[in-house]
């Protein structure tokens, strides 16, 4: 017998045995290198939390790669099996039974348990919070491995809440580390159960996570993730030219056109579940020139849309009459916007305002607050409604929005998963976290919507919700979605994609450099 034919011989029997050869296999290799991007926002600790996400895409830039939820959206599915290997649903609808997988750890070494799913799920702040906790009767957990979720009654959006971007309900914290460095401190030193955790944090300047070789799912191939703060777009093309970042987010307008054109570096647009509109926050004050629905639909007209998507985005996004995308599901299509000037003009004098009126702010953040606010108070100018541009950064703007301090026309935008329940949960009924008000006709279909069971009846309630919505021009659309992002020449899976209707890079662990 050969050498070759004996080494095959052992190595069948190691095999046959169940015990692995001598010789490790290169997907076992230890982490190594390090990836960077250029973040388009600053980063707050409040992003390192999932107990406060606010009902944006946002933080989940930063959630998928420290913490990790019982479901989540990943490749192959949208209700992926993560933290939780299986769950059922009761026939009455009013019970999901879920089992945690085995061998899940925190980055401390510490099990995934029962107990910090029910303790994630109670300490959940953020947004639809309230529709949650008031729709679960109890959480239980049998055992360390079962969490039982008990409803007062069916919801068949529990899942859509509770385990999809819509919120961060479903994204599981240590309750023994939480309870041990408070709250102030987990934001300081977060811990996770995600394939990444944390290492530093330099505010306005820089995140660094470092591979969590324990996590279940695949140790990640890359060591160090870097996250660099570059508000400023031009400073943030400069540095991916110069190879200093390696993915860079969100570009507009003659940048993204300089970035199409740059040898050694590629565009991955992403088209994520987006839209963006105007929102008069004064609409309900009888004084202000927004309470007329005419005011609201010339604003809508005085808006030439393709002109802000050729200027901005290069042709590339895609146009939307709603808040609600056409992607999730119960979307009730509205006539297209048009661009109609005169028209405009005549509403505006119909409505007592025949010279126009002063409006005072278009506020937004320095992201699509500046890119879409900029052209829209020219337009708003070029019908006689006067208005000053104030860009804020993004988590300040998020947080005076959801706080109701701003006042004006706010330039809003949302990219979050789930459907047009969702929606309409965060921006558009009564409780909202981002509505400055509502209206009871809108609220009692919503309302009825949710202990609805079947599903035409609720697309019937939902559609009446979003024409109401549409006919009072309560929210003035300006565009959908496109994502215009910067690729370098190191990354051979820079993740852009990977996940169906979202943003960013993600699965983190799936992220690979390319061989030297």
């Amino acid at each position: 017998m050969t050498r070759f034919a004996r080494l095959i011989r052992v190595i069948s029997a190691a095999l046959a045995l169940g015990f692995a050869p001598a010789m490790a296999p290169a997907a076992l290799a230890a982490p190594e290198g390090q990836l960077s991007w250029g973040v388009h926002i600053t980063l707050a600790p409040t992003y390192f939390d999932p107990a406060e996400t606010p009902g944006l895409v946002t933080p989940f830039m930063i959630l998928y790669a420290l913490h990790d939820a019982l479901v989540k959206p990943m490749p192959e599915r949208p209700f992926a099996p993560s933290l939780a290997e299986a769950w059922t649903v009761s026939k009455d609808g009013l019970t999901y039974d879920f089992m945690l997988r085995k061998n899940t750890r925190f980055h401390t070494g510490e099990p995934v348990t029962a107990e910090d799913v029910k303790f994630s799920f109670e300490r959940y702040r953020g947004s639809a919070a309230t529709l949650l906790h008031n729709r679960v009767a109890r959480v239980e957990t049998p055992d360390a491995r079962r969490v039982r979720f008990v409803l007062k009654q069916p919801w068949a959006d529990f899942m859509t809440f509770y385990a999809s971007p819509a919120t961060g309900a479903a994204w599981i914290v240590p309750k023994a580390y939480v309870e041990k460095v408070g709250e102030d401190g987990f934001k300081k030193a977060p811990v996770g159960a995600g394939p990444y955790k944390f290492v530093s944090f330099k505010p306005g300047v820089e995140l660094i996570l470092e591979a969590f070789e324990g996590y279940w799912r695949k140790a990640p191939s890359v060591k160090t993730l870097a996250f660099r703060v570059i508000t400023d777009e031009s400073t943030r093309l400069a540095a991916l030219k110069r190879g200093e970042v390696d993915i860079a987010y969100s570009f507009t307008g003659p940048l993204a056109e300089e970035l199409r054109k740059t040898p050694g570096i590629f565009l991955a647009n992403v088209y994520p579940p987006f839209t963006a509109w105007l929102y008069p926050t004064e609409q309900w004050d009888a004084k202000s020139p927004w309470s007329d629905p005419r005011v609201r639909r010339a604003v809508s007209l005085a808006i030439d849309r393709p002109a802000i998507n050729q200027s901005q985005y290069l042709g590339l996004a895609r146009f939307s009459s709603s808040i609600v995308p056409e992607s999730q599901e119960y979307f009730w299509a509205p006539p297209a916007m048009t661009y109609d000037p005169k028209r405009a003009k005549q509403l505006l004098a119909e409505a007592g305002y025949p010279n126009g009126f002063d409006a005072g702010e278009v506020i937004g953040d320095t992201i699509y607050g500046t890119a879409m606010g900029e052209p829209v108070v020219n337009f708003l100018q070029g019908v006689g409604i006067k208005a000053r541009l104030r860009p804020m950064e993004r988590a300040a703007f998020t947080a005076g929005f959801g706080e109701r301090k701003l006042r004006g026309l706010i330039v809003a935008s949302s990219g979050a998963a789930g459907n047009a329940a969702t929606r309409l949960e965060t921006f558009a009924v009564s409780g909202a976290r981002y509505a400055y008000g509502s209206y009871p006709d809108i609220d009692g279909l919503f309302a009825e919507q949710v202990d609805e069971q079947n599903p035409r009846v609720r697309k019937q309630l939902l559609d009446r919700a979003q024409q109401l919505l549409y006919d009072r021009m309560v929210f003035i659309p300006i565009l959908g979605s496109v994502f215009i992002n910067g690729v370098g020449s190191r990354p051979e899976v820079h993740g852009l994609g990977l996940l169906p209707n979202y943003p960013y890079s993600a699965p983190y662990e799936d992220l690979k450099l390319k061989k030297k």
